[in-house]
């Protein structure tokens, strides 16, 4: 067991005007299960990269701990070979006995390790790399959110595999993997970083509880100024009043004031001016006291949504419905029954693999059919063979958000130009979903993958629509977004038709699910 000591630790990126991290100090022990939580942007993947020695900064990073990083990046030749292959290039104290008993935690068969990466569906790949991570010894690992793209099965074993170790940080957003997973918690703040005992419930609970009483202190904060600065209005009057009574006076009025009289009007006044500064002191001082307290406190602005009402109550219908590709073999699924009724919000749920995604792209494409847009993965579409029936409703308005962000590039008013959208309608959502405005400037190539989601979950909130499809739209969103976005759903309560694999949003949200 070590510890891993960071002291005045600033860094930016160069050409960047602001620092990701400004004399930053706080210790972390080696031996503990740490949950690093924060917003998309607050640098939770720099300092990981930090900690790897990748880049130079300011101040001290002190431990004699080995890193490991997760998820190792996989070459073109790589993703050509099996791991059995290249398993050393990735970690090369790695004994291939441990990976094959990380394997069997992990419950996946050790077949995996002799298939091409490339053909691993994204559990299996995680699995396999999950192994290969934890098959060293004595190293503290960085796991950068390991549960994205995953399925429920898969993300239960994840969740159980790391339950069951330590000596990590893991990186995620999804709240029953860190309640399940974590022993402490390091967190980004808005203004501060803190490091406490628990996991995010626990966490959640303490925040929560600290900014209900900042709050408390901040209304009595701004009833003290408002006294004080009503106090200091009233002094400030008297003062300039006997100020003005201290040149001249008529004698048939004040037969009995003297010239001596002014020097204590004088004194009067000076002692009166001289408590009016105090209080102006004090309020200067309940202000800068007020302003520490909410720097913290987490305010997500509320979002609108413009849902449409559609003349038909059931939206989309399938009957003993299949799907197949060319040359692919078997069918993906067959005989589905279900149907989108106005109002409700269906999730499907099921394995990666088992259809979800190509189901949506069928929806979509009777949405093209009936000019409504324009719909991504043409290609997989066109191979697409059907069986039985997929219907929409006629005049279908649809708002679709795709769970691959490789489409986005070049900068936010390009988009929102060939997007028709109001630019500054556009930029006011991303800044309600807590996109800096630094990041207006930038080629969204650059953004990072949590700042792209939330650029389509911009795009789909701005389109009046009766049907909203999202596959996997919280990939990557910070926590604090989710629960901003699970509002958002409750308050407007649209048709949706969701794909989703973090369990608490999904309890929240799904009126139904439909198992594929």
């Amino acid at each position: 067991m070590s510890q891993i000591s960071v002291s005045n630790v600033t860094f930016h990126y160069e050409g960047s005007f602001d620092n990701i991290f400004e004399n930053v100090t706080f210790l972390i022990d080696t031996d503990w299960k740490l949950g690093f939580i924060g917003r998309n942007g607050k640098g939770k993947t720099t300092f990981l990269n930090l900690l790897l020695g990748k880049y130079d900064y300011q101040g001290n990073i002190r431990t004699n701990a080995v890193f490991d990083y997760f998820p190792y990046p996989i070459t073109a030749v790589q993703d050509q070979q099996s791991c059995a292959e290249f398993y050393e290039e990735l970690k090369p104290d790695c004994e291939f006995w441990r990976v094959l008993c990380e394997l069997e935690k992990l419950q996946l068969n050790a077949e995996a390790l002799y298939r091409p990466f490339q053909t691993l569906s994204y559990g299996e790949r995680t699995k396999v790399l999950l192994a290969v991570l934890f098959s060293g010894e004595n190293d503290f690992l960085l796991i950068d959110e390991p549960t994205n793209h995953l399925d429920q099965e898969s993300r239960e074993v994840v969740k159980a595999y790391l339950a069951q170790k330590k000596g990590f940080i893991l990186v995620s957003h999804d709240r029953d993997l860190l309640d399940a997973c974590v022993d402490h918690v390091l967190v980004l703040n808005r203004s501060s970083i803190e490091v406490q005992s628990g996991n995010f419930s626990s966490w959640w609970e303490n925040k929560s509880r600290m900014d209900a009483f900042h709050q408390a202190e901040n209304e009595k904060h701004k009833k003290e100024i408002h006294r004080l600065e009503q106090v200091a209005k009233r002094t400030a009057e008297w003062a300039d009043k006997n100020e003005r009574t201290k040149i001249g006076f008529n004698p048939v009025k004040e037969p009995d004031r003297c010239i001596a009289t002014r020097a204590y009007i004088g004194a009067k006044t000076k002692k009166m001016q001289k408590r009016v500064m105090n209080m102006q002191r004090r309020i200067a001082d309940e202000i800068e006291e007020k302003q520490g307290l909410l720097l913290d406190i987490e305010t997500p602005a509320e979002l609108k949504l413009m849902p449409m009402h559609h003349h038909k109550e059931v939206l989309v219908s399938a009957r003993k419905y299949g799907i197949s590709y060319s040359g692919a073999g078997n069918a993906v699924f067959g005989n589905l029954d279900f149907e989108v009724r106005q109002g409700e919000r269906v999730f499907l749920h099921g394995k990666n693999g088992c259809g979800k995604s190509s189901l949506i792209k069928a929806i979509l494409r009777q949405s093209m059919e009936r000019e409504q847009g324009e719909i991504p993965d043409t290609a997989i579409v066109d191979t697409m063979q059907e069986t039985g029936t997929l219907t929409t409703a006629s005049g279908l308005v649809i708002s679709y958000i795709n769970q691959d962000t490789s489409h986005l590039l070049g900068d936010l008013k390009t988009f929102a130009k060939k997007q028709n959208f109001d630019e500054s309608l556009f930029y006011a959502i991303l800044r309600q979903l807590d996109l800096e405005r630094v990041q207006f400037i930038k080629r969204m190539e650059d953004f990072s993958e949590g700042q792209k989601k939330k650029v389509l979950i911009a795009a789909s909130l701005l389109k009046p629509a009766h049907l909203y499809i999202w596959d996997e739209p919280l990939n990557y969103i910070d926590v604090f977004s989710r629960m901003q976005i699970e509002n958002l759903i409750l308050k407007y309560q649209p048709t949706m038709l969701a794909v989703e694999h973090d369990v608490r949003y999904q309890e929240r949200i799904a009126t139904r699910v439909v198992e594929l």
